[in-house]
């Protein structure tokens, strides 16, 4: 069974890390043990050396040992950069005196990164089921922490079924996710996958019933008519509507549910300029892992599905 690492902050105010950083004594256990600690990241110098407070004493993580990547270059520097203020990972390497005899801490993440990978990064398979946080958003998708800060991308197409014009409609930076291994190419970097965790078209459709009028989001306009997210992984279609504006909240009508062609019928009943608030993701898929989703109901002759192949 593989070990279990978790995203930069989870170990941060544990009672383990708080007793493993309680005093010099138990630092040098630390040192033995091969102990993953964390800290928060207070100065990152002109070296571009991160700073620590240990509480008893402070700490140094070098430079070429701040990240996976630093020493060769294929990770760039900025990755410890925005580390300043936020929780960091390592090892504790050595315990030493500085010129005034006070004693300082060098630290490790890149070890703690390459323990990590190894015992754990480089052991999962497409359909595991991880609780990532999000770190960083682009216009292609967002960078989520995987474990002891390693990077993952959930690309824009993968987060959900009904689409979106940017990840922020969905995520925020910080944001603790669920999320499922959906590859991992040759060098070993991992793409996740968000959609298949939000239930089927049937899971989705049954949190509806015809003649009832919903909330909505108008997520495109299209010539033949307007496309209203219902849920994440649900929209309907609505009549064109020349007034309505992509990314205003709506309120829509129920009109029909056709199971078999995976279509909802709306009528827009009212529309407004909002910015809608992003609600907690409601994940359908429990356990740790998922082999087979299917999106579409059994009455579609149309299958939609994701087979993941370990």
């Amino acid at each position: 069974m593989m070990n279990k690492y978790y995203p930069e902050g989870h170990l941060l105010n544990t009672a383990a890390n708080r007793a493993a950083t309680a005093g010099v004594s138990s630092l040098r256990d630390a040192i033995h043990q091969e102990l993953i600690l964390e800290a928060r990241a207070g100065l990152c110098d002109r070296e571009h050396n991160l700073h620590v407070d240990l509480g008893v004493m402070k700490g140094v993580i070098p430079r070429d040992e701040g990240a996976l990547g630093i020493e060769d270059g294929t990770v760039r520097d900025i990755a410890l950069i925005s580390r300043v203020g936020k929780p960091v990972c390592f090892t504790v390497t050595a315990i030493r005196k500085n010129e005034e005899g006070r004693y300082y801490a060098l630290l490790s993440r890149r070890r703690a990164q390459k323990k990590c990978l190894e015992e754990y990064v480089d052991l999962l398979t497409p359909g595991d089921i991880l609780e990532p946080v999000v770190t960083h958003i682009e216009n292609f998708g967002v960078f989520c922490d995987i474990g002891a800060g390693i990077s993952a991308l959930l690309p824009i197409d993968l987060i959900s079924v009904s689409r979106i014009p940017h990840p922020s409609a969905r995520f925020f930076v910080g944001q603790k996710i669920r999320a499922a291994v959906f590859s991992r190419d040759a060098a070993g970097r991992v793409t996740l996958t968000h959609k298949e965790l939000l239930g089927t078209w049937r899971q989705n459709a049954d949190l509806f019933a015809i003649g009832e009028t919903v909330p909505g989001i108008i997520r495109s306009v299209e010539s033949y008519g307007v496309f209203v997210e219902l849920t994440p992984n649900l929209a309907g279609l609505a009549e064109y509507n020349p007034e309505v504006k992509e990314g205003e909240a709506a309120a829509v009508y129920i009109k029909n549910i056709i199971p078999e062609r995976m279509k909802i019928k709306l009528v827009i009943v009212d529309h407004r300029q909002e910015e809608p608030k992003i609600p907690p993701a409601r994940y359908f898929a429990e356990g740790n892992r998922i082999d087979y989703f299917r999106y579409s109901p059994e009455e579609s002759a149309r299958v939609v599905e994701t087979v993941f192949q370990p």
